[in-house]
């Protein structure tokens, strides 16, 4: 069996296997994420786990760059990811998925054993002062609105109505004036 058959047997898997699962979430056919532990635990994470092409046959992606663990260390988060990738090595060549959400679940306290929550304030600023160089010119130049001026105002108020809406038929074309126009080049 090639990869893509590999890889459609362990989607309809995974779909059959975590039907109603308020935890699996897929966020595309080769893209999945499970939170791991309860809503409102403080041990709680999520793991996203995206296939490659050649999945299977080659490790998939693993992250845990979601939202939801911000609170997580990023030692904690490496510790995770480093045991998850050992154990992604010993199957490699099989479907994994399940196995590695099954893996995580079942190791939940020995893998949050050294979490101290972060204040979230701080991975947020981390976050934003990372990403600030990337979008600071842009942003500066969506921010600048295009100021009218009292007269520009004026006009546009004389033009609507009570409710700032225009009144209907206001780019209507004149029929008259515009089959002229067009008439008298055809007549030539």
């Amino acid at each position: 069996m090639g990869a893509n058959e590999d890889q459609e047997m362990e989607l309809e898997a995974l779909r059959s296997i975590y039907e109603g699962d308020e935890s699996f979430r897929e966020l595309s056919p080769v893209s999945f994420q499970y939170r791991i532990g309860e809503n409102g635990d403080p041990k709680a994470f999520l793991i996203e786990i995206s296939w490659t092409e050649t999945y299977p046959q080659t490790p998939p992606i693993i992250s845990m760059n979601a939202f939801f663990n911000n609170t997580i260390s990023s030692d904690v988060k490496q510790s995770i990811l480093a045991k998850l990738q050992e154990a992604v090595e010993v199957h490699l060549g099989t479907a994994m998925t399940y196995t590695l959400f099954e893996y995580a679940k079942d190791n939940k306290e020995q893998f949050m054993e050294n979490h101290h929550p972060v204040h979230s304030a701080t991975s947020i600023s981390n976050i934003i002062s990372v990403e600030t160089p990337n979008t600071a010119p842009s942003s500066k130049k969506k921010d600048k609105k295009e100021q009218l001026s009292k007269a520009q105002k004026r006009k546009l108020a004389d033009k609507t109505d009570h409710k700032g809406e225009l009144p209907r038929g206001w780019n209507w074309v004149d029929v008259v004036k515009h089959l002229s126009k067009t008439g008298s080049k055809d007549d030539e």
